[in-house]
């Protein structure tokens, strides 16, 4: 495969480059599928009458429990910055959410503003203010307490897509930690344009330079990259001494891990590498480290957006690594949607008035997003059958499985 048809692929959907390697649009920043371009694109569609006193708000969860969320810095002096070896510690930023004793209370910031504007930004996207993001309302109450009882509590975590930061999988976060789940999502350091630090910097997409240079070379590496951050994350939060207070609820031998774009190959070459994971997700990622040969034998949902992600499509990845898994498996599409349609941002950019072009509504992608990514973790962490998996649903008769 020549570097330019990766590149057409990538910019197609099946990974990263489009996100900083063209300036895109508002329609873009959504779907993730605009082809490589030499010169600006002006702005397809714009919000409507954006205003600061009308910020996004993300669905109610569909479990019955409260939500509360806290964030976590943590460092790893094991190992220096990937992207910044200068920094002889590797920092990350982490978000919890997970079942609390209360619903009132100040609801968890979406994001910080600094971290909203380098967002907008980095997608040349204009004409809203640069905190839009950051007033995006939440569900979860911030630093509730938890409720459960010890190791009763399966564990997630969440690896948002490249320039992505954490916050990008909230609703997803959101509706599993309703349904009993504490869930953790990552914000890996360099590799989004912005991530605000308890120090006051904020740390941009050094990463970005590197990506552009080589998409699979760069792949490779940020992949394996991820995957020690999040073995670093399960130490913090599952050894003799987490970081969390309430770290003693999590039940160590139910972890799952997910990940949109490279957050989902990353998520494969953690089930592959971590013993402490059981089950793992990816949303419309190539996998950019190819599965060994003896196979990944552990449960694996790949769910990605309809033609890019068939059997024959773009991504040639998907149905190589599918042969090579030997545990359950399912392999799924969804007609109408695109990249972006696993994250937060369709919802948010229609209800700001901007016109997706896509046949799936955010609102819809988001509701598919969460019953059968949640169906998958209830089967395979919380030991419940779910026919939602077995074969096609009216229901969601968007949702096609391949075999």
């Amino acid at each position: 495969m020549s570097k330019t048809t990766i590149r057409g692929a990538l910019a197609a959907g099946i990974a990263l480059l489009a996100f900083t390697a063209t300036p895109m649009t508002a329609t873009a920043f959504a779907r993730a599928a605009e082809p490589p371009s030499p010169s600006p694109a002006s702005p397809s569609a714009s919000p409507a009458s954006p205003s600061p006193a009308s910020p996004g708000v993300l669905p109610r969860p569909s479990g019955p429990r409260a939500v509360g969320a806290t964030t976590l810095h943590l460092v790893d002096d094991s190992r220096p910055d990937p992207w910044v070896p200068e920094e002889k510690a590797r920092r990350l930023m982490v978000s919890l959410w997970y079942p609390a004793k209360t619903s009132t209370g100040r609801r968890a910031p979406y994001m910080t503003a600094e971290e909203s504007a380098l967002l907008l930004k980095g997608q040349k996207i204009t004409g809203v203010p640069g905190d839009t993001l950051s007033r995006t309302r939440t569900n979860a109450i911030a630093d509730a307490a938890p409720v459960g009882r010890r190791r009763s509590l399966p564990l997630v975590v969440l690896s948002p897509g490249f320039t992505m930061p954490r916050s990008s999988l909230t609703i997803l976060a959101e509706d599993l930690a309703s349904k009993g789940y504490v869930v953790a999502g990552i914000d890996h350091t360099y590799e989004s344009y912005g991530t605000s630090l308890p120090d006051g910097r904020t740390a941009t997409c050094v990463a970005c330079a590197e990506q552009e240079k080589e998409a699979w070379t760069f792949g490779d590496k940020a992949t394996r990259g991820r995957q020690a951050d999040i073995a670093f994350v399960l130490d913090r939060l599952t050894g003799p001494r987490p970081a969390w207070k309430g770290g003693e609820l999590i039940d160590r031998s139910r972890i799952g891990v997910a990940g949109h774009s490279l957050g989902g190959s990353s998520a494969a070459w953690t089930v592959l590498n971590d013993s402490r994971v059981r089950a793992g997700v990816n949303m419309d990622g190539p996998f950019f480290v190819p599965a060994p040969g003896e196979g990944l034998d552990r449960p694996f949902l790949m769910m990605g957006a309809g033609k890019v992600h068939e059997p024959g499509g773009q991504d040639f990845t998907w149905g190589r690594d599918w042969k090579r898994m030997t545990g359950w498996k399912r392999w799924l599409t969804v007609d109408g949607g695109d990249h972006g349609s696993f994250t937060d941002y369709p919802l948010l950019l229609e209800q700001g008035g901007i016109d997706l072009g896509t046949p799936l509504s955010g609102a819809r992608a988001a509701e598919i997003t969460r019953r059968y990514v949640g169906a998958f973790f209830d089967l395979h962490l919380g030991g419940r059958h779910q026919p939602l998996l077995d074969r096609p649903s009216r229901r969601y008769p968007e949702v096609r499985f391949w075999r």
